[in-house]
């Protein structure tokens, strides 16, 4: 018996569950419907262990497997990016989602704070500007 969610995913028969779920399938889902499908995927899973022991087949664990962290992978791809989205104006951005860079990078000066000038300096540009002139050839 198939899944009315997914033609891929299968409920009690095991010989259908060897076919791959694919990613971009699931990224048009919401988050209830993947988390159903998590759960069949897990329950697949588990029968299959079960086959296993029985002498089943090792290549459709091994996808089953992979169908699982599809979907995981799928959730947490699209947690982040609303999180992304939700902190886009705010001042302060969690960790995990700031930009990685290198801690040398993260710690230079931004453009604006490299561009401001001391009084002094703003001084000695005022009184001393850059000379113009030409040789006359």
């Amino acid at each position: 018996m198939q899944s009315s969610i997914h033609p891929s995913i299968c409920l009690y028969e095991l010989e259908d569950c060897s076919a791959a779920i694919k990613a971009h399938e699931l990224r048009n889902k919401n988050k209830a419907e993947l988390l159903k499908i998590l759960d069949e995927q897990k329950q697949a899973l588990a029968n299959l262990r079960v086959q296993k022991v029985a002498g089943g087949r090792a290549q459709e664990l091994g996808e089953a497997r992979k169908n699982v962290a599809r979907v995981l992978t799928v959730i947490n791809q699209t947690q982040r990016e609303q999180l992304r989205l939700f902190y886009q104006k705010k001042k302060y951005v969690p960790l995990d989602l700031r930009v990685k860079k290198t801690r040398a990078m993260r710690r230079a000066l931004t453009p604006y704070e490299k561009s401001l000038k001391t009084v002094r300096q703003q001084k000695k540009l005022a009184h001393f500007p850059l000379r113009k002139y030409a040789v006359k050839a």
